[in-house]
């Protein structure tokens, strides 16, 4: 397990618009945080800048006591799981799962080990061979949280994921994503505007307004 750091990490357009303002935060080994707050709040541009897919303007990411900063998104032990799936439609299951660690040179057999270890935990054995778009939007996200598993990452990183999903599917997938979570105890920063979604899965809540924390604690 890894811990995540944010020390001071501010962001800005051009120079000149602030869109987060310097903020701190310390995740502890396997915690689960979530934030939440308004469409434009800067929730998902902090995420995005844990994860390197955006600069950060001033301050520093930690991510199990190493410094990321500056480190390619591929060297920095995170996972991403999007909202929009993010899956390749003319791939199986199976080989979307796989893709990540095929890429990474990882030989066929931990490949394969890995894939049909997350799909066991998924309960996605008897889909290995399907398409996306033979599957459900809960199969979906199911299959995007697979291919995050298998990466084995010291971080995940949750962008909305439950969104797309109908309010009963939703309840579900919050249900199993509480599980995974007790079963691999990683870190996760999750992000949403939905203040049920993260009152029933954080352990920490922080709420976001205009690129300001403006809290932080334990759900009521």
């Amino acid at each position: 397990m890894a811990g995540l750091k944010l020390q001071a990490v501010s962001k800005s357009w051009d120079g000149k618009t602030q869109v987060i303002q310097p903020l701190t935060l310390d995740v502890a080994d396997g915690e689960f945080i979530v934030m939440v707050g308004p469409s434009g709040c800067g929730k998902s541009t902090l995420l995005r800048m844990v994860a390197g897919l955006e600069r950060v303007t001033s301050g520093d990411i930690w991510i199990d006591r190493k410094r990321v900063t500056e480190m390619e998104p591929k060297d920095r032990g995170i996972a991403m799981v999007f909202q929009n799936y993010a899956l390749y439609p003319h791939m199986s299951v199976e080989e979307n799962m796989a893709w990540g660690l095929k890429i990474r040179g990882m030989g066929k057999g931990l490949i394969a080990e890995r894939v049909q270890e997350a799909a066991r935990i998924l309960e996605l054995d008897g889909l290995l061979k399907r398409r996306p778009r033979e599957l459900s939007g809960g199969q979906r996200q199911r299959v995007a949280m697979g291919r995050a598993i298998v990466r084995d990452p010291a971080v995940f990183l949750f962008d909305e994921p439950l969104s797309n999903l109908d309010a009963k599917l939703r309840v579900q997938m919050r249900l199993e994503l509480q599980q995974l979570h007790r079963r691999l105890k990683t870190t996760s920063l999750y992000v949403t505007h939905d203040q049920v979604e993260a009152m029933t899965l954080a352990q920490r809540v922080m709420v976001m307004n205009k690129g300001v924390a403006e809290q932080i604690g334990t759900p009521v």
